[in-house]
């Protein structure tokens, strides 16, 4: 039997020559156990591992149980007993006192017993000097629960405050800390050597092997000369990971030097050049829909990207569509984006892009040409933005005729995203608006602006309960509709807006010709609840979607709605998505059935 009372606990490198069979038994037992430590200490144990495999020896289960001294004094101490006694007994002898080069033949059973003692709380709780603002954890001081849990975090948290304020080379100077076993006390003084205030030397890439290094040195954007910050260097790292060029990424600090300049050192490791990628959907009334794209990672040897993107929709749909409106026919669109980090600033991003794509819509059918040139910007971690320039042509035919409408475009986007997985949220939010002023050549203009947000929220055990919710809206003013794309109207119906509606079956009356409207508002609710320990998970949803004539969502509009119910199997590149839903409002409804199938989450 062992009493712990010191906080150091050695550790022992033992050889063992192997001989026979395993232990056919192994008990733990933990008195008084009032606050969860089986489950911890059986967590930690190796004496528990060990024994689980038959074809360990006796000196295996030895050497293991000698190690769990250590590992169970471990979990006591961070659980604030620091003045347990354990005894672990194989075959009624000590295991401490037993050598792996003198081990029995045969084990049959070994005992952990444990008697943690009384839980300790601190007596003196002194650390320091501390920085500016430093927040301490609420539990070190004196009377409080005492942890060596407790006592890392206020380490932590005390050289974090030194680093916060430039001091990057802080470290603990000296610490003392006694327990008063008779008392159940833990005394702790710490003492923190602060340093001298270091600034940001030269970021020093290392393992590239196409990329230009001074081309690596622009993306991470290291504030060389300016004062020690670990945000601004969490925000180097992160900007080589976005780049898309390297497959890992490792910032590593280095001493500083006379002048408290310190040197950063970009361990990386390249990807692949290339990648493609594809996605498949498919739905009763929409078809099958497939995507394609080619990537290549560093086109000139400075994190340069080219992507070529394909599209293929409405496969099968012919004669699918609205009688009222004509059927859908088959979609295609080929786009080509070139890009450019670390352009103007570390955070911006210059791009250059094109689209060719025929619309067989039930409404109308277009050939679009569009180019556009631009620029993305990160702000934080959570806001990112762009603007560009583009020009669009269009050949359009539908219910006011043949036209052609050349547009000059000026996007301008915002996009908050907070979420924890962006291919399957279970919390945050995500918001992207986009407001696109426009003039034609014929000098009419206008302005078209969407807003698309969504949130969600997990709740139960293991968070295997979320709620999820979408709204979005969409309005388009100016000049007259024939004088507009058509895709800039609005629709409503179909697997991005109302599952269990026909594709685009709600528009509205413009000029007195069937057409898109001028206003749009939709709104989904799901709920998704995982099935046990599996990859699967069923879905519950409610979608509506309005459409007006006008612009500012007025009563000329009309509401439709559906609801169903869906599956899903986890993958690594986002669910699999099953829906089922059918009309809750309107034509059909309780009789129409509408089947939805694809990659990702509905939203």
């Amino acid at each position: 039997m062992r009493r712990f009372s010191s906080l150091a606990v050695k550790a022992l490198l033992l050889t063992c020559f192997p001989v026979a069979v395993a232990a056919q038994e192994i008990q733990l037992s933990v008195a008084g156990d009032s606050d969860g430590l089986t489950e911890r200490l059986q967590g930690a144990s190796l004496l528990l591992r060990v024994t689980e495999d038959d074809s360990q020896t006796p000196q295996d289960i030895i050497a293991a149980a000698r190690a769990d001294y250590g590992r169970l004094i471990g979990v006591l101490y961070d659980a604030g007993y620091f003045a347990p006694v354990i005894s672990i007994m194989i075959d009624g002898r000590e295991a401490g006192q037993l050598s792996p080069f003198e081990a029995p033949a045969r084990i049959e059973r070994v005992n952990i017993a444990v008697d943690p003692g009384a839980p300790f709380r601190f007596g003196s709780a002194e650390i320091g000097p501390l920085a500016p603002d430093t927040a301490l954890p609420d539990g070190f001081r004196s009377g409080e629960p005492a942890s060596t849990a407790i006592l890392r975090d206020t380490t932590d948290a005390a050289i974090t405050g030194w680093r916060n304020v430039g001091n990057a080379t802080a470290t603990v100077a000296n610490q003392r800390i006694t327990a008063v076993n008779d008392e159940a006390v833990l005394n702790a003084q710490i003492t923190v050597a602060p340093g001298p205030t270091v600034t940001f030397g030269n970021l020093i890439p290392e393992g590239e092997n196409r990329m230009r290094r001074d081309r690596i040195i622009e993306i991470a954007g290291l504030p060389t000369g300016e004062v020690f910050d670990p945000d601004e260097l969490a925000r180097a790292e992160e900007r080589l990971r976005d780049s898309g060029v390297f497959s890992a990424v490792a910032l590593q600090e280095t001493p500083p030097g006379p002048d408290q300049a310190m040197d950063i050192t970009a361990v990386v490791s390249e990807a692949p050049l290339r990648r493609i990628g594809f996605g498949a959907e498919i739905s009763s009334d929409e078809g099958a829909g497939f995507t394609a794209y080619w990537m290549h990672r560093n086109l000139l040897r400075g994190g340069e990207r080219l992507r070529f993107d394909a599209a293929i929709s409405g496969i099968g749909s012919e004669g699918l569509g609205d009688i009222t409106k004509g059927a859908r026919g088959i979609d295609y669109s080929i786009e080509g984006r070139y890009s450019r980090p670390a352009t103007v600033t570390p955070d911006s991003t210059v791009f250059f892009g094109f689209i060719v794509g025929v619309e067989d819509e039930p409404g109308y059918e277009a050939l679009t040409v569009e180019l556009d040139f631009g620029l993305e910007h990160v702000f934080s971690r959570t806001i990112s933005g762009s603007a560009a320039i583009g020009l669009r042509y269009s050949d359009i035919d539908d219910a006011f005729g043949n036209r052609e409408v050349t547009t000059a475009l000026l996007p301008v986007s915002l996009t908050y995203d907070n979420r924890d997985d962006p291919l399957d949220a279970r919390s945050g939010y995500f918001a992207e608006a986009e407001v696109t002023p426009f003039v034609d050549l014929d000098g009419n203009a206008g302005v078209h602006g969407t807003l698309d947000a969504r949130a969600y929220l997990a709740f139960g055990a293991n968070d295997r309960s979320r709620i999820a919710g979408r709204f979005q809206a969409g309005t388009v003013t100016g000049t007259s509709v024939l004088n507009l794309p058509p895709d800039f109207l609005f629709y409503s119906g179909g697997s991005g807006t109302v599952r269990g509606q026909a594709y685009q079956s709600l528009g509205a009356q413009q000029l007195g010709q069937p057409s898109g409207g001028r206003g749009f508002l939709a709104a989904s609710g799901e709920f998704r609840q995982d099935i046990g320990a599996t990859n699967f998970g069923l879905v519950a949803f409610i979608d509506a979607g309005y459409v007006s004539a006008d612009p500012l969502w007025d009563n000329s509009g009309e509401w439709q709605s559906g609801a169903g119910i869906g599956l899903r199997y986890s993958t690594p590149f986002g669910p699999i998505r099953v829906d089922v839903a059918t009309p809750t409002s309107g034509p059909g409804q309780g009789e129409d059935i509408y089947l939805y199938i694809g990659i990702g989450q509905s939203f």
